[in-house]
């Protein structure tokens, strides 16, 4: 029974404090927004003072009902505090005291307490006022969620298609989606973009915002991202969030070709294997064919790629793609063109061929070609030397030395890897050649010493060597070496008396002799290597030699022209043949020891012995043939 008598005596209150506002004041001071997050909590403040000390304050405040009533929901003075019960704040607010006014404290805001908030202050005759507050509620929306057209969109000549959706959800206020192309925004244009936006709120109040980009896409855009980006209020700031960039699949026809080799490198010689790319610009790739130019037949080819094996110089001219746009009959066929070359070398021709025959003393000119597309080069080698530089190999005043295979090697410096070779062999002939420059050698040896003896010649063909010796009768050939165009050998010989030892070397095309002069001495007098000064026996000794020498080459005569058949007179002549064998000593293959004795009235010469005949003639001394 006590409510209605208290709200009796509040109202009368009220009534008198409003019927001395006009000559009452009162200072009253209230923000007019104040902005939270939904879920927070609220502090809305009401400060006040008066220009007299007042006898009594009350504070109320009122929210923004339906329909625009007014509801109180919290009174004061100085004796009490209370929340009115019975409204949607009842549980939720509560009102501090402070220096100078009041502040009332929502809870747990919710987007329904989005409204204005009112505090009135009543002085009694001290005056009173009233203020207001807007509390704003914001919740932001969770992160845009961006989808792709996956299938793909076409080039062509008509308006916009959808290319991608944007989605943020659960926001409040509402939030704004704006659409990107590679960070640059876009905005609706008439043909080009339309921009379709779809705001649905949800029953807790919260806004959930879809936006699809309607765009007309060209070639171009085949790399391009599109994203979108969403904007939304927070209190006191404005926020954004950003998706992800998509990349739209576009599909458009071909209108050019590339054609490139992929190897080898460079130039191409034959033998090598050649591979051609051809690649369309269009997506998707438009079927691609094969041919070579001035030929209907389309080449074998896979993946774009066209492969040719060992090349060889037909193969050679102008290769062709052709791009085929099946998705879009009314476009041209695209055609692309490449022209490449297989260098090739021919094998070397060597002139003379194989082998030539020269004589010692002549000269030469040999050649070695190859027939290229490209400049040649041409190096000439014996014995992996380089002997010439040049297409041509020059051969001056043959020696035995000159003799031998040269090979020649044609390369094409601009292209390694494609070269060629040839050879010729070199045959040197002539007459016998002694090694040593000296042809006659003068030694003293001690009676009874044994001297080794060499002979080395060389010539072509190879020659035939006999020793011819007057004196020692003790003597054996102890060596005997034989190449191709080279004899060596050597005899040791037992000195008993001064001895004249002669090396015949002949052959086809002439004689060559080395003579050595050896003087014995006694067993009391040291030897000597070779005596630079003749005594008197030594100019009987030249005697005897050049008698000799004079001899030999008679008995050379007489034998070339024997075998050929060429002597006037028959075999019947008789030579008287003293065979002397005094000693009758024991021989054997490996040891020949032919003793001589000289005629007290004629000089003993000794004479090549005719090679295959059994019977050996002498003149007036022995001769052996080795």
């Amino acid at each position: 029974m006590a409510r209605p008598y208290t709200s009796l005596v509040l109202f009368a209150f009220q009534l008198c404090a409003f019927s001395w506002q006009a000559w009452a004041l009162v200072d009253l001071r209230m923000e007019d927004t104040i902005e939270v997050y939904m879920g927070d909590s609220a502090e809305i403040p009401c400060l006040y003072t008066f220009t007299s000390e007042p006898s009594m304050v009350m504070v109320q405040w009122f929210v923004r009902g339906p329909g625009g009533n007014r509801v109180r929901i919290s009174y004061s003075d100085l004796t009490m505090q209370k929340v009115d019960e019975n409204t949607s704040y009842s549980n939720r607010i509560s009102v501090r005291s402070n220096s100078g006014g009041e502040i009332l404290m929502v809870q747990d805001v919710m987007l329904s307490d989005e409204k204005e908030f009112f505090c009135q202050v009543s002085g009694m005759a001290a005056g009173n006022g009233e203020g207001k507050t807007l509390l704003k509620v914001f919740d932001p929306p969770g992160p845009p969620v961006i989808e792709g057209i996956l299938t793909g969109v076409y080039v062509s000549g008509d308006g916009p298609s959808k290319i991608a959706s944007c989605e943020t959800r659960d926001g409040f206020p509402k939030p704004n989606i704006t659409w990107y192309r590679d960070h640059i925004a876009i905005y609706p244009a008439i043909g080009l973009v339309n921009i379709v936006t779809l705001v649905m709120k949800e029953s807790s109040g919260l806004y959930t915002v879809q936006s699809d980009l309607h765009y007309k896409v060209t070639k171009e855009d085949k790399d391009a991202h599109f994203s979108c980006e969403v904007s939304y209020f927070v209190p006191g700031a404005v926020r954004t969030s950003e998706s992800k960039g998509v990349n739209i699949t576009v599909h458009y026809p071909t209108t050019s070709v590339e054609m490139w080799r992929e190897s080898p490198e460079g130039l191409v010689k034959e033998g090598d294997t050649v591979k051609i790319h051809c690649q369309g610009d269009g997506n998707p790739p438009a079927p691609i064919t094969f041919n070579k130019e001035q030929s209907d037949v389309e080449l074998d080819f896979y993946d774009g790629v066209l492969i040719l094996k060992e090349v060889s110089r037909a193969d050679s001219g102008v290769y062709e793609c052709h791009s085929l746009n099946m998705d879009a009959p009314d476009q041209e066929e695209v055609v692309e063109s490449m022209q490449f070359t297989v260098h090739y070398l021919d094998p070397a021709v060597v002139v003379p061929k194989e082998s030539e025959v020269m004589l010692k003393g002549e000269s030469l000119t040999a050649s070695c070609n190859a027939l290229s597309s490209l400049e040649t080069s041409t190096v000439w080698f014996k014995d992996g030397v380089q002997a010439e530089k040049g297409h041509k190999l020059q051969l001056q005043d043959a020696t035995f030395d000159t003799a031998g295979q040269y090979d020649c090697e044609v390369t094409v410096p601009s292209l390694p890897g494609l070269q060629t070779s040839g050879s010729v062999h070199i045959l040197v002939h002539g007459a016998p050649q002694i090694k040593d420059a000296e042809r006659e050698i003068e030694l003293t040896e001690k009676v009874g010493g044994w001297v080794n003896l060499t002979c080395e010649v060389r010539g072509v063909p190879r020659p035939f060597v006999t020793w011819s010796i007057s004196g020692s009768q003790s003597w054996r050939e102890v060596s005997k070496r034989e190449t191709e165009d080279q004899v060596y050998s050597v005899v040791v010989l037992k000195v008993s008396t001064d001895t004249l030892v002669i090396c015949n070397s002949t052959n086809d095309f002439g004689i060559e002799i080395k003579a050595y002069n050896i003087k014995s001495i006694p067993f009391s007098q040291t030897p000597t290597a070779r005596k630079t000064s003749v005594d008197n026996s030594g100019v009987i000794i030249v005697v005897i030699i050049v008698s000799i020498l004079l001899l030999a080459i008679l008995g050379s005569v007489f034998y070339f022209l024997y075998k050929k058949g060429k002597l006037p007179c028959g075999r019947s002549g008789k030579q008287e043949i003293i065979n002397t064998n005094s000693t009758k000593e024991k021989t054997n293959k490996d040891d020949i020891v032919v003793e001589m004795k000289a005629n007290k009235t004629e000089e003993s010469v000794l004479l090549k012995a005719v090679n295959g005949d059994k019977k050996t003639p002498t003149y007036q001394n022995t001769a052996l043939s080795s």
